[in-house]
């Protein structure tokens, strides 16, 4: 007989955002004509730049004729785009990478989770808490996590908490851990990370022979220019580190779907007799596997962003959503609630009153303001007393939201 993956079994029943909607659905069943303002999801609410959808036009076009339609494509992603990436995301920042360590993906969610298949399943992990949960999931799956105990943590995962005391920087581990993954700007708490805190970490990975997976889905919300956009403007990271990015937030391609990887050449992992092995073309070879591509359209739609034109289009939508995040911190702190980021990213992490943990928080604001938040807690032990807010609304609906919490709290 077929015998099950058990530590599929070992996840919770249901995905964070999944009891999210769970709930918000009961409660809309029970009041049919309350409107339900969402800043919990960060999914984005603008429509796509100009740039891009004459772009997707155009590109479909092209399919439509005998002589531009294209079947498929590139595993590791067309030319066209990789070249742009690597012109305008990496060399402005003086960052050198070659095309072949450029991976197009459909977003930074699958390959943040897949990446893992690249190392052995008894390897040890670290991560920042709270965290995006699919960092812990997808390690789940494999075995590696280890078990969950009755404080939400797993057996085999080092966490490095994050909250107000130590100013959300996490500390770096007194012992030697195999993996660790870093996120900045940080899903969920919207903080980031200096130059000299990164290099820390890139010096521990170095002298301690440790893979860093870093996530920088929403680097394109940095305005400080002090703040890193890349791992790699640090010195050393192109031998430690695999990088993640997305246009998902940056371009509004949630639906579109498409982002990219950067795995360097100078990456290695060790075999069990010591032979070091690049992971560049493992990964290669595993994308040719398990992955067709992502759509020539999606990557047409991907490099118009980089035009001149697209380039305005993509920041007037970010200020956009920042204008939202102003707004947001603003309001909260002057209702009295402690809050975090928001400055240099699309998300605000505030601190819950001490008599309400986060879900008691997120039902009492569901039911009392009608307004949907992300409960702390989900995102890892650390985020308990916490909730996160997104600045990927409208305008309208923001203000609306604000004022009803502004209301409800009086």
């Amino acid at each position: 007989m077929a015998l099950v993956n058990d530590h599929f079994l070992k996840l919770p029943n249901n995905y964070l955002f999944a009891d999210i909607a769970k709930k918000v659905n009961a409660f809309k069943a029970m009041h049919p004509k309350v409107n339900v303002i969402s800043l919990g999801i960060g999914d984005v609410t603008q429509p796509l730049a100009p740039a891009v959808i004459e772009a997707i036009h155009k590109a479909a076009d092209e399919m439509a004729t005998s002589q531009g339609f294209r079947g498929y494509g590139p595993e590791q992603g067309y030319d066209f785009l990789r070249e742009a990436i690597l012109k305008n995301d990496f060399l402005p920042r003086g960052i050198h990478l070659d095309k072949d360590e450029v991976f197009i993906n459909d977003g930074a969610k699958s390959d943040t989770g897949n990446i893992q298949e690249l190392v052995r399943w008894d390897n040890s992990i670290g991560v920042t808490d709270p965290i995006y949960p699919v960092y812990i999931d997808s390690n789940v799956m494999i075995g590696r996590a280890g078990w969950k105990g009755d404080d939400g943590r797993w057996s085999n995962v080092m966490y490095m908490p994050c909250n107000a005391e130590n100013g959300f920087v996490p500390q770096i581990p007194d012992r030697r851990v195999d993996i660790i993954y870093l996120c900045y700007p940080n899903n969920p708490t919207g903080t980031v990370i200096s130059k000299e805190e990164l290099r820390k970490w890139v010096n521990y990975a170095l002298h301690n022979d440790t893979l860093i997976f870093y996530d920088a889905a929403y680097q394109a919300y940095i305005k400080d220019d002090e703040i890193p956009h890349s791992i790699y403007e640090i010195r050393g990271a192109r031998k430690c580190a695999i990088e993640f990015h997305s246009y998902s937030k940056t371009a509004g391609f949630t639906g579109v779907r498409c982002g990219y990887t950067i795995v360097p050449k100078d990456v290695t992992a060790a075999t069990l007799t010591g032979e070091r092995i690049p992971l560049n073309p493992l990964w290669y070879r595993r994308q040719c596997t398990k992955f067709n591509g992502t759509s020539y359209i999606s990557q047409r739609a991907a490099e118009a962003i980089y035009t001149p034109e697209g380039k305005q289009q993509i920041r007037a939508t970010i200020d956009y959503y920042m204008q939202n995040a102003s707004r947001m911190l603003q309001t909260l702190r002057q209702l009295g609630f402690e809050c975090y980021g928001g400055e240099n990213a699309p998300y605000i992490w505030a601190k819950t009153p001490e008599t309400s943990s986060s879900w008691k928080f997120f039902e009492e604001m569901l039911y009392g303001a009608h307004v949907v938040c992300t409960p702390g807690v989900g995102f890892g032990p650390a985020g308990e007393g916490y909730v996160r807010f997104t600045a990927f609304g409208s305008h309208e609906k923001t203000d609306e939201a604000l004022d009803r919490i502004r209301q409800w709290l009086k």
